[in-house]
């Protein structure tokens, strides 16, 4: 049974560590980003180093006191707020953002876990490498939260998640052990790998305070369009047709609802749409090479000829391609928009989910189906379809506020469950589990696979001190 911090451990807590490392949590830093939850908590623990990581981890260990990471505060499933149960210590590595070093022949670079991911981006930069976690809260994610989550991303589709980019990590364990597994290999084939089982875990098996980083050669021809297709179907097609002319250097595949563009309409009218009317479906294409001299324009003509091709067999009805770096980013400023809309239309349930790709089509209108059956809402389907993963969310009809659907939601929750369940996919594509999931991963995950993450659980913090609540329940 966990105790709750209070003033005798505080005081206990001021004996070991600096007292600069401990503050006040800030207003609204253990607020749910979208406005229905508060976080229990009032001391923020900011270490200066791993020894100290290591110090407090090991105080609260003693002392059956849980710990709760902050990393940025941008989770959207609460894995930062405890708003249940006995009061934790929030920890946060803001302090610890140093990065530590970019080995441009290795491809690496090893940077602390506080290290905001936008200046990730710009390290690499510097050394002319491409660093290609790409989120729309890179201004303020911290890197140990994004692998801590196995954030996903924009990047996806060619470079992989979190965990397919990091090659080694460092972590204080639940009983203040340091893991010391920050190395830049790409093949150590010795034993379990304990850097993937923290990976992902949200920080349920330990805190990551470090890890080595897999860089890329920069993109410098790059080519971006929106292009208005028929139906999700084919926009499929447009994937494989796209595959076919550029194989893996398509960087990015996004299929976006006419909804998000009416809901960007709707709280952004200072942002340009590509069309006049916005299409029921479109996608946003991003392709890209290493390519340098006379090929520095091979981006812009591939997807050229992939959009004529298209157009032939049916599969775009419109098009309109990036003449402009200023334009390309204003294509993505568009896309990382919708997230932002979406939360000041207010959402009634909102669902990060993924299925196999040749189901998506069905999934996508038979979802529609049945939240009609449920009454008079409006459905923003968006995502990343190059990887399966698409943000499914209900919203109230026009003119209705979220609130006159509480007594809804959590059928509509459970009605698109249960249909991603139905088609074999996965109700947390790359969101995580956090605490807002914990009963629908027992529902719809393997038992044997709850069994198993029970054990290593028990195994790694027995006395269950690390993110209480999360991923498990207590």
């Amino acid at each position: 049974m966990l105790n709750s911090f209070n003033d005798d451990f505080y005081n206990m807590l001021k004996g070991h560590v600096c007292e600069k490392s401990l503050r006040a949590v800030k207003a609204g830093e253990l607020d749910d980003p979208r406005g229905r939850f508060v976080g229990k908590g009032y001391v923020v623990a900011c270490p200066k180093d791993t020894k100290e990581v290591s110090a407090i981890v090991k105080l609260c260990h003693e002392a059956d006191v849980g710990i709760v990471p902050l990393a940025g505060s941008t989770g959207l499933v609460l894995g930062q707020v405890a708003h249940e149960g006995p009061i934790p210590l929030i920890v946060s590595l803001e302090r610890m953002n140093r990065i530590e070093g970019v080995y441009p022949s290795e491809n690496v670079m090893i940077a602390q876990a506080g290290a905001i991911l936008a200046n990730l981006h710009e390290a690499a930069i510097a050394e002319n490498r491409l660093f290609p976690l790409s989120l729309a809260s890179e201004g303020s994610c911290q890197i140990g939260g994004n692998l801590a989550t196995n954030a996903g991303g924009l990047n996806v589709l060619r470079y992989g998640n979190a965990r397919d980019l990091c090659l080694g990590i460092e972590a204080v364990l639940p009983d203040g052990s340091i893991f010391n597994g920050l190395k830049r290999l790409r093949k150590d084939n010795t034993g379990y790998d304990i850097r993937n089982l923290l990976i992902g875990s949200e920080g349920s098996l330990g805190i990551i305070t470090a890890a080595s980083l897999r860089l890329f050669p920069q993109i410098t021809s790059q080519a971006v369009a929106f292009l208005q297709v028929p139906s999700p179907k084919a926009a499929l097609e447009l994937l494989e047709l796209a595959r076919d002319y550029v194989g893996e250097a398509i960087s990015a595949f996004e299929l976006i609802s006419g909804m998000s563009f009416k809901f960007l309409q709707e709280t952004m009218p200072d942002l340009k749409p590509p069309f006049r009317k916005a299409p029921a479906w479109s996608v946003l294409i991003d392709t890209g090479f290493c390519a340098s001299g006379d090929d520095s324009q091979i981006a812009q003509a591939r997807l050229l000829k992939i959009f004529e091709r298209a157009l032939e067999l049916g599969l775009v009805k419109d098009g309109v391609l990036a003449q402009s770096r200023a334009q390309q980013d204003e294509f993505w400023r568009l896309r990382e928009s919708i997230p932002q809309a979406n939360k000041r239309i207010g959402s009634i349930s909102s669902h990060d989910v993924s299925i196999p790709l040749s189901s998506l089509p069905d999934f996508i209108s038979q979802g529609i189906q049945e939240i009609g059956k449920l009454g008079d809402m409006r459905v923003n389907c968006f995502g990343h379809l190059g990887d399966g993963n698409l943000h499914y969310n209900v919203f109230p009809a026009m003119g209705k506020d979220r609130k006159d659907y509480n007594p809804l939601r959590s059928k509509v929750k459970e009605v698109i469950h249960d249909l991603v369940d139905r088609y074999e996919g996965s109700i947390s594509a790359e969101h995580g589990v956090g605490r807002l999931k914990v009963d629908d991963l027992e529902k719809y995950s393997d038992p044997s696979k709850i069994k198993a993450m029970r054990m290593i659980k028990n195994a790694l913090d027995p006395k269950g001190i690390m993110n209480p609540g999360a991923v498990l329940k207590l």
